[in-house]
């Protein structure tokens, strides 16, 4: 007991560590889910801290809260939404679906430094009536959710992508004289230029930029404001709106994005649609990243018994039974990722359901919800910068295999068929394949045009450039 002080909640006396910020709250919320033995991200603390301050602010400003208490408090929630005090944050993401547990987390933390400065116990500052003053768990929690989302996809997950665009775009440019067969079902297509493959990869790269800043779209309307059950009650009529302009002017985000008071906060607290949209956004992501990468460990298959078009960087030994292997493993990681997230997307649909998150006027089933989207943001962007430093500063086209299938490919008879018809043209490819010979070879001794004549049709670079 020497380690521990004794508070109070309304529900009675609680031990707490002695050296610990929060309160009775929390530490019953502790004691209550030893679940997961995961504290919700620290994303959504901060998150919080940004909130409480803004909270506080707009509170001051309304003439609900007296200058001394408000610049406490503003001061305390910046400490929180800086980080400082992460460790007295304990509780587990598997909690109370509304968040309650996490807003007292915070309402506590912050009442109790920045009591640390003050003398007078009736100026003391209370989690409740001052901190948590016009506020519910059940708006601050999904403030902070779109706070935490919005922040992360916006300083983590838009710089990567972008990162990961350029560098995509670097290679399309590098190759784009490079000439290789295509490929489609798996099977030999008409020629195309790398350069023109991996600026479809870049293409791809820089879409996701663009989703990721939908998924933004959909967080911008905030819950704050609603309360209870979404009526108000107990709060200024314009406290959300302040409480948005000045988060918007704390957080300073880019792209002309804005956080907005919810145009309905019934909606806004019952139900969770924008965030699924939001990480379907992800998902969107997640799924073209993949088949970036999937591509690349597909054409960079062999070295004697692949296709071999790519040479990927060795990073480290792919076989602790075959020496000399080296596998595609950055490729893996980022497939594996796009397993990840589009199973939390399952989490996150699953959690705003009606009848499972979300019914009547509240969703509960928040903390699951934004710790799967905060992890999905997480890995896609962290994995965007491996997969840019580890293998695409390392990859490098294989011309000579490149310029060796694409000699013996059947399908540059495509560019025969307007000059010998169709029909003609599919003999040929048959034939070519039955005596392992090439269309040129084959055309050539069938005496069907004229050398130059062919060697014009057959011109594979040409092929790529039909204007």
């Amino acid at each position: 007991m020497a380690n521990t002080r004794t508070e109070r909640d309304t529900m009675g006396e609680m031990q707490v560590p002695k050296e610990a910020l929060y309160g009775a709250s929390t530490a019953r919320a502790v004691e209550n889910f030893p679940i997961a033995h995961e504290p919700v991200p620290a994303a959504v603390i901060h998150a919080f801290g940004h909130l409480k301050a803004a909270c506080a602010q707009a509170n001051l400003d309304l003439g609900k809260l007296d200058a001394g208490r408000a610049q406490a408090i503003i001061a305390a929630a910046e400490e929180v939404a800086a980080g400082k005090h992460d460790a007295h944050f304990p509780v587990d993401i598997y909690q109370t679906g509304s968040g309650t547990s996490t807003n007292m987390n915070a309402n506590e933390v912050i009442a109790n430094v920045a009591n640390a400065g003050i003398a007078s116990d009736g100026d003391k500052i209370h989690p409740n009536d001052h901190v948590n003053m016009g506020q519910s768990s059940n708006d601050t929690f999904p403030t902070a959710m779109s706070i935490a989302a919005a922040s992360e996809i916006e300083h983590k997950l838009i710089p990567a992508l972008n990162r990961l665009s350029e560098s995509l775009t670097e290679k399309s440019n590098a190759w784009d004289s490079l000439v290789k067969i295509g490929r489609t079902h798996l099977m030999d297509a008409t020629p195309i230029r790398m350069g023109q493959v991996f600026g479809g990869y870049a293409a791809q790269a820089s879409n996701a930029v663009i989703r990721a800043g939908f998924a933004m779209e959909e967080l911008k309307e905030l819950a704050i404001g609603g309360t209870a059950v979404g009526t108000g009650i107990n709060t200024h009529p314009e406290f959300a709106e302040k409480v948005a302009l000045v988060l918007n002017e704390r957080l300073k985000f880019q792209y002309e994005y804005e956080f907005l008071e919810a145009v309905n906060h019934p909606e806004a607290q019952a139900t969770k649609d924008g965030v699924v949209t939001a990480h379907g956004y992800l998902k969107s992501i997640a799924v073209g990243l993949s088949k970036i990468a999937n591509d690349i460990r597909h054409l960079g298959s062999g070295p004697r018994a692949g296709l071999y078009e790519l040479l990927l960087p060795a990073t480290q030994p792919g076989s602790s039974i075959m020496p000399g292997k080296v596998n595609p493993v950055m490729c893996e990681s980022v497939m594996q990722v796009a397993c990840r997230v589009i199973g939390n997307d399952s989490t996150v649909t699953t959690a705003a359901l009606g009848g499972v998150g979300s019914l009547f006027e509240l969703n509960v089933a928040m903390p699951v919800m934004i710790d799967a989207f905060l992890e999905s943001v997480k890995l896609l962007a962290n994995v965007s910068d491996v997969f840019v430093d580890k293998l695409l500063a390392g990859l490098e086209v294989n011309e000579a295999r490149c310029q060796e299938l694409l000699d013996r490919s059947l399908m540059t008879v495509t560019s025969l068929a307007p000059a010998l018809g169709y029909e003609t043209c599919a003999k040929l490819a048959k034939q070519a394949l039955a005596e392992d010979t090439t269309i040129r070879a084959l055309v050539l001794s069938k005496k069907l045009m004229g050398e130059e004549e062919l060697d014009k049709l057959l011109d594979a670079e040409k092929m790529t450039r039909p204007s």
